[in-house]
């Protein structure tokens, strides 16, 4: 009888081991958490081509919240990649940054039909975007 337990547990934990990967790997279903933008100028429908909120305390306090809400789960807290996506405090700093950032927020990144980071341009806008960018200049490391 006990045998037949062991058999059992070490069946569950094999399937939970391989499964478990694909699990990580899915990040489809993130969904985007709302972002409180206010004390910062509306930007309009138009996509800035450099971030306009660089270095304004308001943003980069709203952009800290924002990267811990919808970011950190792939990005790692403070930024700080685990692996599973880029680590975000080596993107290049200032207008050459922020090309790389605004085509990635906006379109997200697919790879071989899998979706490794979805859109977050429309379901979040610039202002919580290009906060989150001020954040990130703040923990900036070469």
């Amino acid at each position: 009888m006990n045998a037949r337990i062991l058999r059992i547990a070490v069946a569950v934990g094999l399937i939970g081991a391989v499964g478990l990967p694909g699990l990580v790997f899915a990040h489809g279903d993130v969904v985007p958490q709302a972002v409180d933008t206010s004390g910062l100028d509306k930007l309009g429908d138009t996509w800035r081509d450099s971030n306009p909120f660089r270095g304004n305390p308001r943003a980069i306090e709203i952009g800290a919240s924002a990267f811990n809400q919808n970011c950190a789960r792939c990005h790692g807290l403070g930024a700080v990649s685990g692996g599973i996506a880029p680590d975000l405090r080596y993107l290049e700093k200032g207008d050459a940054g922020d090309e790389w950032f605004k085509e990635r927020v906006i379109n997200g990144s697919i790879r071989n039909g899998v979706t490794y980071m979805p859109q977050f341009g429309d379901a979040l806008g610039q202002e919580a975007l290009w906060s989150i960018r001020s954040w990130l200049e703040t923990v900036h490391e070469d």
